[in-house]
């Protein structure tokens, strides 16, 4: 399995690098609108997004734009965990401890339940909605915790025939691709 999840990892990881960083902004801005078409998402409160590495889904405009009217919340990692922070705009952003990652500096989500919309990134996903993510189960102790709305967002080259899962894997309810 674990030999699977790896192939899979580096056969990703050669196709993002493909892509351009433009296009990948390009290729987002599709992913959002779909997003924001989905009743889940506009009926949503408390969204939980993250803030995009230069490989992944970019999120940052999504983010600063969302932040108008929703409580948005990005992971920060803490530990082994993700621990959610509130984004209070970007003077509250700074370097990550671990993976030089932004992550907000503000309050943590005083209560994770109530996040009712979750926007999970992958380095793929498969069409029974099962994830890969990058191997620390950051994303899948998160998510066995919260029972939000979960959608994974990738670039269509990231959606699979499937994905190799395990136990611990947990997927999300909706995948959106460009």
């Amino acid at each position: 399995m674990k030999e699977q999840k790896n192939a899979l990892r580096k056969r990703m990881r050669i196709l993002k690098k493909e892509v351009p960083i433009e296009e990948k902004k390009h290729r987002s801005q599709v992913i959002w609108g779909k997003v924001e078409q989905l009743s889940a998402f506009r009926d949503s409160k408390v969204v939980m997004a993250y803030w995009s590495m230069n490989d992944e889904v970019y999120t940052h405009d999504f983010v600063k734009k969302w932040a108008q009217d929703k409580t948005i919340v990005l992971p920060a990692v803490n530990k082994d965990v993700l621990e959610l922070r509130i984004f209070e705009g970007m003077h509250s952003m700074e370097e990550g401890e671990r993976y030089g990652i932004l992550e907000p500096s503000g309050s943590s989500l005083a209560a994770p339940k109530l996040v009712d919309f979750i926007i999970v990134p992958g380095v793929a996903f498969d069409r029974q909605n099962n994830r890969l993510g990058r191997g620390k189960a950051y994303y899948d102790k998160l998510l066995r915790d919260i029972a939000a709305y979960r959608v994974g967002v990738c670039f269509d080259f990231q959606y699979v025939d499937s994905v190799p899962t395990d136990e611990h894997d947990v997927a999300v309810d909706h995948v959106v691709t460009d």
